[in-house]
């Protein structure tokens, strides 16, 4: 069995691969049956001699490969048909922007694997960039913070070399006594935790960070029953909510009184209430001055976030009065970051971890005969049709 690494051709360029040389030298070791061809790239964060010396192989053609692996979209003219292809295609949600790309795998007879599909039986995620999110959105949290305030200017997290370094900046900070809210418990939300606990900040509980006062910087993590509530003002447990989110209504604003920082990491499923809205942004109770969108849902559950932002520009700014994007230094701005693509300023972390998560979940399908149901479970096309697990994409193929 040939696997080629691919070359990310997406714009900007993600320096990010599935693969590190390391892991490729390791997972030839252990299945003397698998040869991995890399395609040459002057972009990604491991160079073409790094894997030459680890003895892997770097190539300009991939069409021998049975498998091709990537991270991001790959562009349509660059397909090759009649091929397996794991990679984010950012299409399982119908996004518009890439329907042309669907339609060109069906077309020319492609499997597609979305990163995002593979999955265990109880519907698990098994390969995710998210904590990685979690540590450069944590980071660049306090950029803005400092930056917005004029208290201390931090670095890019792009040019620091790992998620070490960026606690080692974090811990160097003489905060002032903020409190910063959390939102989420999923890879996102523990990777900022992570960071949090790292650069030292105390963790309080949900009745001490809404009526108490610190002397220190502090944070609380919640969850989603912390910040919704029934409408009906009956508790029931987490499950009700995930069943029933119609039911409910945002309890956000007991939170965004107090905080000074909101660090956005949760997943916002369909049909939920928004956590706040333009007109809670408008209140003069309304107290956060930053918010961290790691979670980056335009015109979403974040009233402030109406446009991602980039790494080379990561700050705009939001007025609550108007709605609209000012300048984040203005005064009355509250100052957004909402990258969307945030794991590409860590790249060697990010590809190492998701290697590692990779090569445990999922390449032993390939020589098990798909045993778990790994691959069955996250195939989305097959023979130029949508399989039945994804068959609610049809519509958004055929345009209607």
């Amino acid at each position: 069995m040939k696997i080629g690494i691919l070359k990310e051709r997406k714009n900007p360029p993600d320096r990010r691969v599935v693969f590190s040389p390391k892991k490729c030298a390791e997972l030839l070791k252990i299945y003397p049956q698998l040869e991995i061809k890399v395609e040459s790239s002057d972009s990604r964060f491991f160079t073409d001699d790094d894997y030459k010396k680890e003895g892997v192989g770097v190539y300009a053609d991939l069409s021998d490969c049975d498998i091709l692996l990537g991270v991001k979209e790959v562009p349509v003219e660059n397909l090759i048909p009649n091929k397996k292809y794991f990679f984010f295609s950012h299409t399982i949600k119908k996004q518009k922007y890439n329907r042309n790309l669907l339609m060109a795998i069906l077309a020319q007879n492609i499997e597609l694997y979305d990163h995002e599909t593979i999955i265990d039986k109880n519907s698990n995620r098994l390969v995710a960039f998210g904590m990685y999110a979690g540590f450069v959105g944590a980071f660049n949290a306090f950029r803005t913070l400092g930056l917005k305030f004029k208290l201390y200017n931090l670095p890019k997290a792009q040019v620091l070399h790992d998620k070490k370094m960026l606690i080692e900046e974090l811990k160097k900070l003489k905060l002032p006594a903020i409190k910063v809210v959390l939102t989420g418990k999923g890879r996102v939300g523990k990777g900022v935790k992570e960071m949090l606990d790292g650069m030292q900040m105390r963790e309080v509980s949900v009745d001490e960070f809404l009526t108490q006062t610190f002397e220190e910087p502090v944070y609380v993590q919640i969850d989603v029953l912390d910040y919704n509530k029934r409408i009906d003002g009956v508790f029931k447990d987490v499950n009700d909510f995930y069943r029933n989110p119609q039911e409910y209504e945002s309890d956000f604003m007991r939170f965004a009184k107090v905080a000074d920082m909101y660090i956005v990491g949760h997943f916002y499923g369909a049909g939920a209430p928004q956590i706040f809205t333009k007109e809670d942004a408008k209140s003069p109770e309304f107290n956060i001055k930053v918010v961290a969108d790691i979670s980056c849902d335009v015109d979403g559950p974040v009233a402030s976030t109406i446009r991602s932002s980039t790494i080379e520009d990561p700050i705009y700014g939001y007025d609550p009065k108007t709605g609209q994007e000012v300048n984040f230094l203005d005064k009355d701005a509250i100052a957004v970051m909402a990258v969307d693509n945030l794991p590409c300023e860590l790249p060697k972390d990010a590809s190492e971890g998701f290697g590692e998560q990779f090569a445990k979940n999922v390449i032993p399908a390939f020589f098990n005969k798909d045993e778990d149901g790994v691959l069955q479970r996250a195939k989305m096309t097959e023979k130029g049709k949508l399989t039945e697990r994804f068959s609610y994409l049809q519509d958004f193929v055929d345009g209607k």
